[in-house]
């Protein structure tokens, strides 16, 4: 027998083409009464890129100039849903010269000849909205010149997809992809002519969207920052849309006013977001202006948002992943992160986690999710929560830590994080306590790890698995995965680590005797890359031999290093075509 989510997720498709050759069956005679003022941000290098015939969707690169994306073979679902989703549009529009137009123009008549009659894996609502979204933004860039039939075709097929949308946006997941058919909607019953029907129950819609799914704290239950970022930008561009036309919604207003300061929370001092949870640095300058559209300032006061700590001072940030993995199916996509940290110095990233591997298939996916793949302690080799079956439609976490106690207070030289998990209680009956101290100047941080077997229960699960171990000890790891453009080498005979920025820092890692320290081989998985980015990582090995056991270890910047470096070295904007990427 099938399983419940696998009929569920067949039956979806089904009435979404259902719904799509019912639509496409249409024909009302359209054009644009309004246009919300295009907000979406492209990159002139991915644009001219993609003109030149490089398509760099999800981790792959197909190479095939003068080709359309519908004529490639996909070589993967992710790689079709960012094809169909029109999200390129937002690149050829920020190249804006004649080979980019054309390649526009000819790509999205292409796809309404073929897919435009309800055909192809176009037919979601999230792709649908995301889509629309696009084409009534770059309508002047996909017009201009073109003859009237042409036109009229591109018309017919916006009002077929808002028809779509008005029948089929309740069949998404919530979360996103709701939020994204709802979007669409919206633009397409404000900008077109006979579709105004739609506006006021949607933008109805999206504010029970707001109120059920965004906490009053400004978070989402798959605490996701990336994820966070893209529903923000989304109700920055409703919120805006709907005020031009004077039909406001209080609780879209209410949401973007919560979400804002946890982003600024979740921001790192180089202005990228902190990876956890699947999420990524975020596309670059889309933070930025959808702070400045909300028009909301500051940070969460307490320092801690969707269950991040932030330690920040001088020019230096610290995110650390500090409350329980997301629970149920919003741990889809979660990483068994907790207590895991990331630094950022100025501009440049120091200590990180590995990030997602989704984008290089199901095992570097699975990979990334997993406890060692983080900048945290890991007990015997084992994750702080269980993935789900590999290769199940839902890889959920399970055995998750529950109890992650937290404080945030004032050290004698500066600010300080103490926190723990329980994920490895049932397995060793070891508590991980983690605090983390940064001077009052930023030039400076030191933590303390420590494995405690708290209660009689715990003990005798501790000395059960010492047993297991021939009472060698259990074996623990701490893990600092290093940036790819951190130059790093074991230093002082062993005793230390150096790490040189490319902005001209230098900062030195230290640690206690109680554990052993090497530089080992890691990974940096960006979604924007060809391939996984070879890495460096600092481990320290141990054996907790009793029932509290404490490791040391410390990262400041040497004492020759200016209090400010002008950081003039340039980054790299787009991946090489050849897939040679770790020279950039």
């Amino acid at each position: 027998m099938a399983p419940e989510g696998t009929i569920r997720a067949k039956w979806t498709r089904l009435q979404n083409r259902i719904a799509a050759r019912r639509a496409s069956r249409a024909r009302p005679a359209t054009a644009f009464i309004s246009a919300p003022e295009p907000r979406t941000i492209g990159s002139f290098a991915r644009g001219r890129q993609l003109s030149a015939g490089n398509f760099m969707f999800a981790g792959n690169l197909v190479h095939r100039p003068d080709t359309a994306p519908w004529d490639l073979d996909a070589p993967s679902a992710a790689f079709a849903a960012e094809a169909h989703g029109f999200g390129w549009l937002d690149d050829l529009a920020a190249a804006g010269d004649a080979p980019a137009r054309v390649c526009a123009q000819d790509w999205t008549q292409s796809w309404i000849e073929r897919h435009g009659k309800g055909r192809g894996p176009g037919w979601s609502p999230d792709l649908t909205g995301r889509r629309v979204i696009r084409w009534i933004n770059h309508a002047l860039f996909l017009l201009a010149g073109q003859e009237k039939a042409a036109t009229d075709a591109f018309y017919r097929s916006l009002a077929q997809q808002t028809l779509f949308l008005g029948k089929r946006w309740h069949a998404t997941g919530p979360g996103l992809p709701r939020f994204e058919a709802l979007t669409g909607l919206i633009y397409a019953g404000l900008a077109l002519e006979g579709m105004d029907s739609y506006t006021a129950p949607a933008a109805r819609a999206l504010g029970r969207e707001c109120d059920a799914h965004i906490g009053e704290a400004g978070h989402l239950p798959t605490r996701n920052p990336e994820e966070l970022l893209d529903v923000f930008t989304l109700l920055t561009w409703a919120a805006a849309a709907l005020d031009e036309a004077g039909m406001a919604v209080p609780s879209l207003t209410s949401a973007t006013a919560r979400i804002a300061p946890t982003l600024r929370t979740l921001r790192h001092s180089d202005g990228g977001l902190a990876r956890f949870h699947g999420g990524g640095r975020g596309l670059e300058g889309r933070l930025d202006t959808a702070l400045a559209a909300s028009g909301t300032k500051g940070r969460r006061k307490d320092g801690l948002a969707m269950g991040y700590a932030r330690l920040s001072a001088g020019r230096t940030s610290v995110i650390i992943d500090a409350a329980p993995p997301p629970a149920g199916a919003a741990s889809a996509g979660a990483h068994a992160s907790t207590m895991a940290f990331e630094l950022t110095s100025g501009r440049r990233p120091v200590i990180v986690n590995c990030g997602s591997g989704a984008s290089f298939g199901a095992d570097w996916r699975r990979a990334g999710r997993a406890t060692p793949s983080h900048s945290t302690l890991v007990v015997g080799g084992e994750s702080s929560a269980r993935l789900g079956n590999p290769g199940a439609e839902a890889e959920w976490l399970t055995q998750a830590p529950r109890d992650v106690p937290v404080q945030m207070s004032h050290a004698s030289d500066g600010v300080r994080f103490e926190g723990g998990h329980d994920g490895y209680v049932p397995s060793f009956g070891l508590t991980h306590a983690r605090t983390i101290e940064m001077t009052f100047d930023g030039r400076g941080v030191a933590g303390e790890d420590m494995l405690l077997a708290l209660s009689d229960p715990d003990k005798r699960r501790f000395d059960k698995a010492m047993d297991a171990n021939r009472m060698q000890g259990v074996p623990y790891q701490i893990h600092f995965h290093l940036h790819p453009e951190v130059d790093a080498n074991i230093d002082m005979g062993g005793a230390a680590v150096s790490l040189a920025l490319r902005s001209g820092e230098i900062w030195v890692f230290r640690t206690d005797a109680r554990a052993r320290i090497t530089l080992e081989p890691s990974v940096y998985l960006e979604k924007s890359r060809l391939s996984p980015r070879a890495a460096k990582q600092i481990v320290l090995s141990g054996r907790a031999l009793e029932y509290a056991g404490r490791i040391r270890w410390s990262l400041a910047k040497a004492q020759d290093t200016p209090i400010s470096i002008r950081d003039l070295a340039q980054d790299a904007l787009y991946p090489a075509p050849d897939g040679d990427q770790d020279d950039h």
